[in-house]
């Protein structure tokens, strides 16, 4: 989800170690579904099984190959990708990518379809379709050979919009919910590979008053203001794409925008946020970077920094999490039965860069109770 998907962690293969990963192929494009097959035909470890030309004809023929992986076009007449999305998952719970414009519309859509369920998403051009669907081919293999590792954890959507409405239903007091004080410490969340759905069960059951909490979610720049707002709109707190010199205050989330590094700059409890120039290069294969953020979180907050490592591929935010250990921070991981992909937060666990691992339910109790979080660990370890 951002401007390079790393390898993924071991060779190609079916989830049961058996041959390629097998992919289904869903576009109402002849010219794009034969571009595609192309593409992961010359994978080493992919071997496309079949296409299918609508939603419809996607359920059948998942329900009768049974493939891996399923590439879906998310615009298609009649059923669309995002309304023949559940029906797949009813048939075979197989990873999902969906293939999605560059737009506003195809952001909303898209990031509804990683909310129910499918597990990434590839951009698809407006423009030149089959020369820059050629040039990211790269990108194109590591996201079906990603989504082929990773784990299905279905719908939640109808228990998180329940929670959500019961949220809704008990609203902060006035004094909260208009006060936004400034505080002491910061929560910072790196995040990939299955964070829309994981974040959307996670920000709406915030309530004020919640630390100031700033987010890395591998993105690009199109989507992320779209996924933020899509937050927003459900949540208590509030919740924004972060813009230059933004500060943190309790009760807000921002989110670093797609295609920029995001830093953290002052001195507590007068801290500003500070974008690159877009031209700045990835670090860690990713811009924004969740280690950009971690290490600037650490230099300016020291102890007072919750540094948060979850779903996703490769070992982005690892080095963070280690700078703010060593500034005396506190972090924490994911664990590998609620992350769609465990990578990230993987290796920041087998390096010791994290303090303990949670399932993601346990993470909204322990964001709104820091302190008491802080004390059970400190007399645990």
């Amino acid at each position: 989800m951002s401007d390079r998907e790393p390898e993924p962690d071991s060779p190609p293969k079916r989830p049961d170690g058996s041959g390629p990963v097998r992919v289904l192929v869903v576009d109402d494009s002849a010219l794009m579904r034969r571009l595609l097959t192309d593409l992961l035909s010359a994978a080493p470890g992919i071997e496309v099984v079949g296409t299918a030309r609508d939603g419809r004809e996607a359920v059948l023929k998942t329900a009768q190959l049974k493939p891996d992986v399923v590439t879906l076009d998310v615009e298609m007449p009649e059923i669309s990708g995002l309304d023949a999305l559940p029906a797949i998952l009813a048939v075979h719970p197989v990873p999902v990518v969906m293939v999605s414009a560059l737009t506003q519309e195809g952001a909303e859509v898209t990031l509804r379809a990683l909310e129910l369920g499918a597990v990434d998403f590839l951009p698809k051009p407006t423009k030149n379709q089959l020369a820059e669907m050629r040039a990211a081919s790269d990108l194109l293999v590591a996201k079906v050979l990603g989504a082929a590792q990773s784990r299905v954890l279905g719908n939640r959507r109808a228990a998180s919009s329940s929670r959500s409405a019961r949220s809704a239903a008990s609203p902060p007091s006035s004094s909260t919910s208009t006060s936004t004080p400034t505080v002491d410490g910061v929560v910072v969340i790196g995040i990939s590979t299955g964070g829309p759905q994981a974040l959307a069960r996670v920000i709406p059951l915030l309530q004020p008053p919640s630390p100031p909490i700033v987010i890395v979610q591998h993105m690009p720049a199109q989507f992320t203001r779209v996924f933020a707002d899509r937050l927003g709109r459900s949540s208590a707190v509030t919740v924004k794409e972060a813009a230059e010199g933004d500060l943190l205050i309790a009760n807000r989330v921002l989110v670093a925008p797609g295609g920029r590094q995001l830093t953290l700059t002052g001195v507590p409890p007068r801290v500003r946020i500070a974008l690159s120039d877009p031209s700045e290069p990835p670090v860690s294969g990713h811009r924004p970077s969740v280690d950009v953020l971690f290490k600037s979180a650490a230099k300016v907050y020291q102890g007072a920094t919750v540094g948060v490592i979850m779903t996703g591929m490769g070992r982005d935010g690892v080095d963070g999490c280690k700078a703010i250990l060593a500034a005396g921070g506190l972090t924490l991981g994911q664990d590998e039965e609620t992350s769609v992909v465990y990578g990230m937060n993987k290796a920041a666990f087998l390096e010791s860069a994290v303090a303990a691992q949670f399932p993601l339910d346990d993470l909204v109790p322990i964001l709104q109770n820091l302190a008491a979080f802080r004390e059970d660990h400190a007399r645990n370890r």
